[in-house]
């Protein structure tokens, strides 16, 4: 299936993650930071990034307006995955650019579904 980057900073989350997704028949890899983010995406680009917004150092705002910069890269889909949930939060993080908003905590019976909806018909994130 797909190629997905997860940018968490949770270990407990992103063994839950990984784990729902591995079920699903993707390949993911993650990153508990964004330290070495482009570094990685210029390396191995994914088909989708899971990107946390609360994350040690840089932000997930930050981080994604630097992938947005990155010429290779402004085009790869970046779904927010965050426990903002306030009114307005969803439509703050698709202005700043995000192709997507996934909440935590996780429904997990949903959550290859919801991830799945953002990688296109392929389920690669190739049209």
């Amino acid at each position: 299936m797909a190629r997905i980057l997860i940018v968490e900073d949770s270990p407990d989350n992103m063994t839950l993650f990984q784990a729902v997704l591995r079920l699903a028949g993707h390949e993911v890899t993650g990153l508990t930071d964004g330290a070495t983010l482009v570094e990685t995406l210029e390396a191995s680009p994914p088909n989708l990034v899971l990107l946390d917004i609360q994350l040690p150092g840089r932000d997930g705002f930050a981080l994604l307006q630097e992938i947005r910069r990155h010429r290779d890269l402004r085009h790869l889909p970046v779904v927010a995955l965050t426990a903002h949930a306030m009114a307005g939060d969803e439509d703050r993080a698709l202005e700043q650019g995000f192709t997507g908003y996934i909440t935590k905590p996780i429904r997990v019976q949903e959550f290859a579904r919801e991830v799945a909806g953002f990688l296109g018909p392929t389920g690669t994130g190739i049209a």
